[in-house]
């Protein structure tokens, strides 16, 4: 007996991606036939509301780093992977509020593009390549590879074969720009979160389970009682995974 979809499940799936990347299309074409510049692409033609934005903002930051990637470190060393985020939050903060009505007073959409009004265009092609090169490389071959990993498990797909598919579905949504990515995003960060909290929901219970018990709130006491040194979100020097996480460190940079 095998735990792949069924016939629904990829009916589920392809209705989706048949969806999200025919409006992909649709924009990209539409977008051919008129004249758009960078603004458009970038901005999404400035016609997202902020909840829109800040739902694209979530999605994009979630991916198989962290249902698969990050949740492996958690296993392993506990809360403390999560610091990280909680920088990550005051910054956000700081640049919508201080920085990004700057940015778009003086028509700036790209960092490259700061760096060229700035000082000149070798600085920002030296931003642009370096920058393009770490995600091509390193950022978007491990979501690649960790996506496929998840969808080959559950599909019985090769691992190969879901790489190329999700990246060939990446490719045609971002044609659209930042208005296909943002909308769709809204019922991405939607499925995301109702994701992770069924998985957490379902974890608790298995643990639970596992120890003779049933619910999740005792699922979560037995992982306080049996785990305890994995709830500390600053590690101490003594902790065997100090290195990877250096405690306070991790938090303020």
């Amino acid at each position: 007996m095998n735990n792949y979809l069924s016939t629904k499940d990829y009916i589920v799936f392809l209705i989706y991606f048949v969806i999200v990347a025919g409006y992909g299309l649709w924009v990209y074409y539409r977008k051919k036939s008129e004249s758009v510049g960078s603004k458009d692409y970038f901005l999404a033609e400035g016609s997202l509301t902020w909840w829109a934005i800040g739902a694209s903002l979530i999605a994009s930051n979630i991916s198989a780093e962290q249902f698969i990637g990050m949740s492996g470190s958690g296993f392993k060393m506990g809360l403390a992977i999560a610091t990280y985020e909680w920088m990550a939050a005051i910054t956000l903060i700081v640049v919508a509020v201080f920085f990004i009505p700057v940015y778009l007073k003086n028509k700036i959409f790209t960092m490259p593009q700061f760096l060229h009004k700035r000082y000149n265009g070798t600085v920002a092609m030296i931003m642009a390549v370096f920058w393009l090169l770490l995600y091509v490389v390193v950022n978007l071959t491990s979501i690649l590879y960790l996506g496929a990993i998840a969808v080959s498990s559950i599909s019985g797909i090769s691992l190969e074969a879901c790489m190329y598919a999700i990246a060939i579905f990446a490719v045609i949504i971002t044609l659209g720009g930042m208005k296909v990515i943002g909308y769709t995003d809204i019922i991405q960060v939607f499925f995301l979160v109702l994701g992770g909290l069924a998985t957490t929901y379902l974890a608790l219970n298995l643990v639970s389970e596992h120890y003779g018990g049933s619910g999740v709130l005792e699922g979560y006491h037995l992982m306080t009682e049996k785990a305890s040194d994995h709830f500390h979100m600053i590690l101490d020097r003594k902790n065997e995974n100090y290195l990877d996480l250096p405690g306070l460190t991790v938090l303020i940079g």
